[in-house]
């Protein structure tokens, strides 16, 4: 968590400090919402699914940081896959700011439509070393065009008018329907506010694909997605179809019913990722890191082997909270209201 005015994820080296990327609020009804938040024209991006880094050079060698300020051995380790690493050896006092999203990440299930295989790298910002500061917009591209780095879809620059609303709305009705994540907004100015805004088949895809792990999350994780999928839906003028309504019920419910017939089997409630490393020390540290960090989760690996030129990890995720009250109740135990 933060910690006064200091980011989570906020890491601290000998000859510098890497800032915490910042939360960045919801808005839930777009019109209202941008309206009320912004106050000059603003930038729209793409919010693609995956999981957020920083990526840094310190002496000779490139590391990247999880959200919560780890050294991520899966990210640092296909970094020369990932990105043009040029950039820092030039520019050594840059951050580069991005989501990593693909099928085959050791953190989430879900990922874009248009990542099919391993794991693609997506710029969003640049900060700079002691600095909470982003770099302009300006800036940002100049340098994204100079190195030739992937990046996420810039959507364009907007205002509150009703004719940019039309517009935003008709993009992310396309990204609801593409089963992409969502957007952020980005104001144009010296206070630099931002706002996210998520499609409903994004807080559909939350709701399905966490149920497994549901007793480690606060309820408000799901009733905050039900609301905002219902809000979505409402805006964008989307009918009220009795697919949605089972789509809806299934996302709780198969899930469920998934983890009993695991239990069942296997005596675990779990969930298997998978990844690919150039180096296996690096797939040996990211178990390492998996098992200190996840209080709730138990980390075990499946196999750990050479596939061409790189590792090939195998490994579940075991939910320890939903073992635990499935192993109590299917043998014949009672819970208390």
């Amino acid at each position: 968590d933060d910690y006064k005015d200091i980011p989570r994820g906020t890491a601290i080296f000998k000859d510098f400090v890497i800032w915490g990327y910042p939360h960045i609020g919801r808005i839930f009804l777009l019109e209202t919402g941008l309206k009320e938040q912004f106050e000059s024209p603003f930038w729209v991006e793409e919010k693609v699914d995956g999981y957020n880094t920083r990526i840094f050079k310190y002496g000779d060698n490139y590391y990247a940081l999880s959200r919560g300020g780890f050294i991520c051995p899966f990210t640092t380790d296909r970094l020369p896959d990932l990105i043009d690493l040029r950039i820092l050896d030039e520019n050594p006092d840059l951050v580069i700011c991005a989501e990593v999203a693909g099928p085959e990440n050791p953190y989430i299930e879900e990922s874009p439509p248009y990542v099919k295989e391993d794991v693609k790298l997506f710029v969003f910002d640049f900060m700079r070393k002691n600095d909470q500061k982003f770099l302009s917009q300006e800036e940002k591209m100049e340098l994204i065009e100079r190195y030739n780095l992937p990046h996420v879809e810039v959507l364009g620059k907007f205002t509150t008018s009703e004719e940019d609303i039309r517009k935003i709305k008709e993009i992310l009705k396309r990204f609801n329907e593409e089963g992409r994540e969502g957007v952020v907004f980005k104001e144009d100015s010296e206070r630099n506010k931002r706002a996210k805004y998520i499609t409903s088949y994004a807080n559909l895809m939350d709701i399905k694909t966490n149920t497994k792990n549901m007793l480690q999350l606060p309820p408000e994780y799901y009733t905050n997605r039900i609301l905002r999928l219902v809000l979505f839906m409402y805006e964008e003028g989307l009918e009220r179809t009795e697919h949605l309504y089972e789509e809806l019920g299934r996302a709780f419910i198969d899930g469920i019913f998934k983890a009993i017939e695991q239990f069942e089997k296997e005596h675990k409630v779990y969930k298997t990722f998978t990844c690919k490393f150039r180096k296996k020390e690096n797939a040996i540290a990211l178990l390492e890191l998996l098992s200190k960090t996840s209080k709730h989760i138990q980390v075990k690996e499946r196999r750990l082997e050479k596939e061409g030129d790189y590792w090939r990890l195998e490994f579940d995720k075991v939910f320890l909270n939903m073992t635990g009250l499935l192993g109590h109740l299917l043998s014949g135990g009672i819970v208390y209201d």
